[in-house]
């Protein structure tokens, strides 16, 4: 999918959005990514743990490992939090199937298990 700056209506009808405050992949830390239920994160719905996610750009592909699926309540922001490793997690609304504003939200968390050749060495 195409990833959008932003998480605001117009980000998530085109894509998917890339949370402001939180760092780009190749900058390490918790890079957090959210998208409509019913639109790019419905294939959401059938990840499991230790599934694969890429991330790519013109100038680097990263991989992520699943490594927590959640469903947790909207006001839950501590799966927006800096984490020490590079970690991905995406959001979505949660059910999958609920007609209407969904009452909680899925979280996908999943730590990168390849170096980006953008990522400065340690």
């Amino acid at each position: 999918w195409v990833v959008h700056e932003g998480d605001d209506t117009a980000a998530l009808v085109l894509g998917v959005g890339h949370l402001s405050d939180t760092p780009l992949p190749w900058h390490g830390g918790n890079t957090v990514f959210a998208a409509h239920r019913d639109t790019f994160f419905r294939p959401l719905a059938h990840i499991r743990k230790n599934d694969v996610i890429k991330f790519s750009t013109a100038n680097a592909e990263f991989e992520y490992v699943v490594t927590e699926l959640k469903v947790v309540e909207p006001t839950a922001v501590e799966v927006l939090e800096p984490t020490t490793a590079a970690t991905l997690t995406l959001i979505t609304c949660f059910p999958f199937d609920y007609i209407g504003p969904a009452p909680q939200r899925f979280i996908v968390r999943a730590e990168r298990s390849s170096r980006s050749p953008l990522e400065p060495e340690a």
